[in-house]
């Protein structure tokens, strides 16, 4: 028979997860932004000879390709994968290519005043050579000898503009083929490239989901128990929970990713769960509150030991076939399911205890 841990001084309770928070506090910022949130280049490819990770990764720096390498056995044969930072051609791309849709709209509207009157001219032919010289740069960095000057529909102009930025990628695609294909013999091999505004734009929506989901939270939670401390006893524990987690990102090295995002949301909706259960037990329920409060715990953490066993089983296959979406995953959804038994029963029951005994 267990023990109800909250008989006697449930206070002390609270000093590991603290423990807990400091050290996830130290580990965060060592956190690494992984393709998806930084940008860059990932190569997985199908090893059909051994390769060594090293000296795969100097070879290809002495192509300009420097990043990390990675060599690994799955069940279907070595692989390997290399990723490589951000390609200052790749970003200097991505820079006209924003500029040029930007002046390309103010342009447009200029041309169409000049046709309808002749005193706007002069604005539009400067504005056009503005147009111009950022075309031409962005041709010049696809290697080929196009000139805006050339193009007097803006729309022609609009088209080759945007198959020369294909092209900054198609050439650094092939750029990295032709290097592997002279260190690496391979079945197969994928390329995933992430530019610097589409990274800017998982990050800038990543926020927006975060912040809405707590502003949500936040909202129904005050309005279901109409409590302030109970309510926010629930923000705090899953937050906990959530901050946990996202030391122990740091800790093991699993990366920023839309993957880990995605875990750690569905951590936050796991550990909301576990906390609803433990204030509404404890508001609604008759009875001594230390007995209602280890009552709840019992059921609360048999939910989160089966949910810990499940990822645990998909930790285990990932480690397996070293698929990166399925460790990222279960990595961090392990750590908070591991975090949410502190979180939620040493720090939001001590604090329901406190506020239903009437010392808080």
């Amino acid at each position: 028979m267990i023990p109800n841990i909250y008989q006697g001084d449930y206070r002390r309770l609270i000093i590991f997860p603290l423990i807990l928070l400091a050290v996830s506090a130290f580990f965060i910022p060592q956190i690494k932004l992984g393709v998806d949130f930084q940008g860059g280049t990932l190569i997985i490819i199908d090893l059909e000879e051994h390769v060594d990770a090293d000296q795969l990764r100097n070879s290809l720096a002495l192509e300009g390709l420097s990043g990390t390498v990675k060599v690994y056995t799955t069940s279907f044969g070595e692989k390997a994968e290399v990723e490589i930072p951000q390609n200052p051609d790749l970003v200097k791309a991505d820079s006209l290519i924003g500029l040029f849709n930007t002046k390309l709209e103010e342009v447009s509207r200029l041309e169409a005043q000049a046709n309808a009157n002749s005193s706007y001219m002069g604005q539009y032919l400067d504005e056009r050579k503005n147009l111009n010289n950022i075309s031409n740069s962005l041709f010049a960095l696809a290697g080929n000898d196009t000139n805006a000057g050339d193009f007097e529909n803006l729309n022609a102009l609009k088209s080759a503009v945007s198959a020369s930025y294909r092209s900054v990628y198609d050439n650094y695609k092939s750029t990295i083929s032709k290097s592997i294909d002279k260190y690496v013999k391979y079945s197969s091999f994928s390329i995933q490239s992430v530019s610097p505004a589409l990274s800017a734009q998982f990050i800038t929506n990543a926020l927006n989901v975060a912040a809405i989901a707590a502003i949500l939270t936040t909202i129904l939670v005050f309005i279901f128990f109409r409590d302030f401390i109970p309510s926010i006893a629930v923000i705090t524990g899953a937050l906990c929970d959530v901050f946990i987690a996202l030391g122990a990102m740091g800790l093991l090295g699993i990366p920023f990713t839309l993957a880990s995002f995605a875990a750690l949301l569905m951590i936050l909706g796991f550990s909301l769960d576990t906390d609803i259960l433990l204030t509404m037990r404890m508001l609604k329920r008759a009875g001594d509150p230390r007995e209602k409060a280890f009552d709840a715990m019992k059921t609360g953490v048999t939910m989160s030991v089966t949910a810990f066993f499940s990822f645990l089983i998909l930790y285990l296959i990932s480690m397996y076939t070293h698929i990166a979406i399925y460790s990222e995953i279960s990595g961090v959804a392990l750590a908070g399911l591991f975090g949410d038994i502190f979180a939620t029963w040493c720090i939001n029951a001590v604090v329901l205890l406190l506020h239903v005994e009437g010392k808080l």
